[in-house]
């Protein structure tokens, strides 16, 4: 990867958003005493009329957002996911999504990113939280590429969003210079054997499992799901029919994620064998 560019998701979508602000003065970036974690550091140096820092205070955080997003600006929350998906859940359901309201809120150091400071930090069920609560979309990006095609997507949108991203750096998985298309998802692999189905900064992980199922004589697809809500389900069902069977892998709880999103849509449409993997 050039040096120059970002390595993180989080600083891609810092850049992005760094971008667009120069000629749009509606955006808007919120944080919760999180601008580091959130790699908004240069947003706030170069943009600091742009950024409301709320302090220790997610609750108010979503808040202070959706009354901006009211007020005809495009606010963007940068918070740490673990935080921001639990303690705030009430005003992201109510003042966000019941009320549709334009605010993109995007969740930091999610799965085990903080891996040392224990389940506090653990962002494990925040994809089946948000995933419940209609009205709000959920994107997990795959790599730092992805994470700016996507907010260079968002921006031109109106509807409430959940974005969950990592922390550190992660391989190049998505197509350079590919357009970020809400409810469509990305073959990395191809394959006739088996669909691994994976989304946000395990895909990377997908491919290299691929690569080495291949070497055994196992052609493995891998199918990125970087939209969680709303899913691409004619894929997962197209390659339930190609491969006949499929494995999800996620950095994510068992229970209400990925997986469970996937088999919502072959149960009912397509069944086949699927095993889903993710944390206990």
């Amino acid at each position: 990867m050039d040096s120059t560019q970002p390595r993180t998701c989080r600083e891609a979508i810092c850049q992005a958003l760094m971008r667009l602000a120069e000629t749009d003065r509606d955006i808007v970036v919120v944080t919760s005493d999180s601008r580091g974690s959130a790699a908004m550091g240069p947003f706030a140096e170069a943009f600091p009329a742009q950024l409301v820092e709320v302090g220790i205070a997610e609750q108010n955080l979503i808040g202070v957002a959706a009354g901006l997003a009211a007020a005809g600006k495009k606010a963007y929350v940068a918070s740490y996911a673990a935080f921001v998906s639990m303690r705030s859940i009430e005003q992201i359901k109510v003042d966000l999504a019941y009320s549709e309201t334009n605010v993109k809120v995007i969740g930091v150091s999610g799965g085990v990113s903080y891996g040392p400071l224990g389940m506090s930090h653990h962002a494990l069920q925040d994809i089946a939280v948000t995933r419940a609560i209609p009205n709000l979309r959920v994107f997990l990006p795959g790599d730092a590429e992805e994470s700016r095609a996507l907010v260079e997507t968002l921006v031109q949108t109106d509807f409430p969003a959940y974005v969950r991203v990592g922390r550190n750096t992660v391989p190049s998985v998505y197509p350079a210079g590919r357009p970020f298309v809400v409810g469509e998802s990305v073959q990395l692999r191809p394959g006739s054997d088996v669909t691994l189905v994976t989304t946000g900064e395990m895909s990377s992980v997908g491919v290299a499992c691929s690569d080495l199922l291949r070497q055994q004589g196992i052609d493995c697809r891998v199918l990125h799901m970087p939209s969680l809500k709303p899913l691409d389900e004619a894929a997962a069902l197209t390659a339930a029919r190609e491969t006949g069977c499929l494995v999800s892998l996620e950095e994510h709880s068992v229970h209400g994620g990925l997986g469970a999103a996937i088999a919502e849509v072959l149960v009912q449409n397509h069944p086949v064998p699927l095993r889903i993997l993710g944390l206990p």
